[in-house]
């Protein structure tokens, strides 16, 4: 199963960072055949410069990457990203073809701008849901939440939360025993909702 990444710009290093990896843990621990491939995924295919001027090479661009089973749409500074079409217009194609699509954080504002959560629940970081909520009225925002899990949508709260998120979509994806040996792995103590 692929799982592509989408980073920009300003994008915060845990909300990438964090799902990567969740995912390439899960398959170095699998004791099956590798259930994941996980690889970022910019605009162009060029090196990014993620918040605090993190420099990152993604993998691929929109123009060279593989097919996407699950699309992950990061947050960060992401007001710039939400007025490029092309960036808009590619994830709602992507949304079409993925099985699962995920937000960390404030990239549910680019699934909104997207029209992927319309009539759907989501979430985002705590001090961006006033803005979530003003920018786009007809969403059903949830807040005090990790993660809302709204079928082929999931969406999650801020940074570290996309963490938890990803282990929930491991334990979707594969099995709660891989989800719990991966955290443990990562010596993370995951906070499921309740």
């Amino acid at each position: 199963m692929n799982i592509g990444i989408y980073i920009y710009d300003q994008a915060e290093v845990l909300d990438f960072s964090g799902p990567f990896e969740v995912f390439s843990t899960a398959s170095r621990v699998c004791q099956e055949n590798k259930p994941f491939t996980v690889f970022l995924v910019s605009e162009s295919g060029n090196a990014i410069s993620a918040r605090a001027g993190y420099s990152v090479n993604p993998q691929y661009g929109f123009h060279n990457h593989p097919a996407i089973d699950v699309l992950i749409i990061v947050g960060g500074v992401h007001e710039q990203e939400m007025e490029k079409p092309g960036v808009i217009n590619w994830i709602a194609k992507q949304s079409r073809q993925a099985t699962l699509v995920a937000s960390v954080c404030t990239g549910a504002f680019l699934l909104a701008k997207a029209n992927i959560l319309k009539n759907k629940s989501a979430t985002t970081h705590w001090e961006d849901i006033p803005d979530l909520k003003n920018q786009f009225p007809d969403l059903d925002v949830i807040d005090n939440v990790r993660w809302v899990d709204a079928g082929n949508i999931i969406s999650s709260a801020g940074i570290s939360a996309g963490i938890d998120m990803c282990l929930h979509l491991v334990s979707r994806l594969h099995s709660l025993e891989l989800a719990e040996k991966t955290a443990r792995q990562m010596d993370f103590a995951w906070t499921r909702n309740t």
